[in-house]
């Protein structure tokens, strides 16, 4: 459900896209020259047009959760159509012979009809999710600590076009929870909904849907064994390709980059450049993973880095803040110990102190990643809840993983570099 009204913003935005394109020739040019300026612009235009939907996906513009019309939305869109027409200005003038066009006009033009026509359009399908127009009505049967987050959730985000009814009322669909299979008087009354058209969606279903991951609570053996897949064989196959692929194009491309903060570390501070650690990755194996070091050598200290932690070194402080001491670890996907992205490794120390947690285990299903779904989603855990939370979306990540949703998450957590200091 969820997912078709994504679908629905991207369709509208793609159509906005070469509308707004078609009224900046017409303007421009007149009906008269339309076809032939029209015939130049296409390709040169639809080719930035990839851009603009990219952009307008990392700064999450196609959350339903963001379709709400309040100044946060505001800023995100503003920065999008600034940040898209900057992006197309730079490829227009760097790759003349590809677009063939260096359009400043006619993009200021385009960039201005684009973002009214689009937030007009977000502003349309927020009042019809709000008002009712295309809002399914919810039967919710069942009662956890699960439930009463569902419910929280679509009352606190109405964009989401869901509204909550009564058994009395007129619905659209029945959210069951999974422990009601076992009740066979129950079962009976929800198949012969099906003969009204009414869909049945299991609640666990539900909630990866509207929250993307996993209701930690409600899993059971038994889900695992019906959802996780086994190896997926062509998957890890063509995974472990670009893995390398791209891991020693990465090394080549950055090896100035890698040399000169090797030079400062060691300038600046006693002890060796690499940090070595041992992790636990894919089956339980332990392998070594690379740093660039951050911290004073011999400084003891508390499991978990802490804000502002007096063990880090003036240099220490920029390579974590810039993410660049995670670079070294390019060298263990080049050998395979870990993917681009996967559930992050963590410490043997740790591991052995999250056990307490059921299901722990599953992250060790499949190989280690340098980012994941649980890294651009959640903060960095301190605390056996925040791990419980973290857990929630690696299972989330290992029940859906796929190339599409691997490409996602790196296109998101360049988002995520920008943004998770501030």
């Amino acid at each position: 459900m969820t997912s078709a009204k994504k679908i629905i913003i991207l369709f509208g935005d793609i159509l906005i896209l070469y509308g707004a394109l078609i009224l900046t020739l017409i303007f421009r040019y007149g009906p008269a020259d339309f076809g032939e300026s029209f015939n130049s612009h296409l390709k040169p235009f639809s080719l930035i047009f990839f851009g603009w939907i990219l952009i307008f996906y990392l700064i999450d513009l196609y959350k339903i959760k963001r379709l709400r019309i309040d100044l946060k939305t505001i800023q995100n869109f503003l920065l999008a159509i600034i940040i898209s027409a900057v992006v197309s200005i730079i490829l227009f003038y760097l790759f003349p012979t590809i677009f063939k066009l260096t359009p400043k006009t006619n993009l200021a033009i385009f960039a201005l009809i684009f973002g009214i026509l689009s937030f007009c359009w977000r502003i349309i399908l927020t009042k019809i999710y709000i008002s009712g127009g295309l809002k399914t009505r919810l039967l919710i049967v069942g009662d956890s600590p699960m439930i009463n987050e569902i419910i929280d959730y679509l009352k606190n985000n109405p964009q989401l076009g869901y509204e909550i009814v009564t058994q009395k009322s007129r619905f659209d669909a029945v959210i069951v929870q999974h422990y009601f299979k076992k009740d066979p008087e129950l079962i009976k009354k929800i198949y012969l909904l099906l003969s009204q058209k009414i869909n049945i969606i299991d609640s666990i279903t539900f909630y990866e849907e509207i929250f993307q991951k996993l209701p930690f609570s409600e899993l059971e053996e038994i889900w695992f064994i019906e959802k996780i897949a086994g190896r997926k064989r062509l998957y890890d196959s063509l995974k472990r390709i670009a893995d390398f692929s791209l891991s020693l194009f990465s090394i080549v491309v950055l090896l100035p980059l890698l040399i000169l903060v090797s030079v400062l570390i060691k300038l600046t501070s006693r002890g060796k450049i690499i940090y070595k650690q041992e992790r636990v990755g894919i089956d339980d194996k332990l392998f070594v993973l690379y740093k660039f070091r951050t911290m004073r050598t011999g400084e003891a200290g508390p499991l978990w880095t802490i804000k502002n932690d007096r063990r880090l070194t003036f240099i220490g402080k920029i390579l974590r803040y810039a993410h660049l001491d995670e670079f070294p670890q390019l060298w263990n996907i080049l050998k395979g110990d870990i993917s681009f992205v996967g559930p992050r490794p963590e410490r043997k120390e740790l591991v052995e102190f999250y056990k307490e947690l059921p299901y722990y285990e599953i992250r060790h299903f499949i190989k280690p990643g340098l980012t994941g779904w649980a890294q651009i989603n959640y903060k960095p855990s301190a605390s056996i809840k925040e791990a419980e939370e973290k857990l929630c979306y690696d299972i989330y990540y290992i029940k859906n993983r796929s190339l599409v949703l691997d490409f996602l998450i790196l296109l998101r957590t360049i988002r995520y570099l920008f943004v998770s200091n501030k």
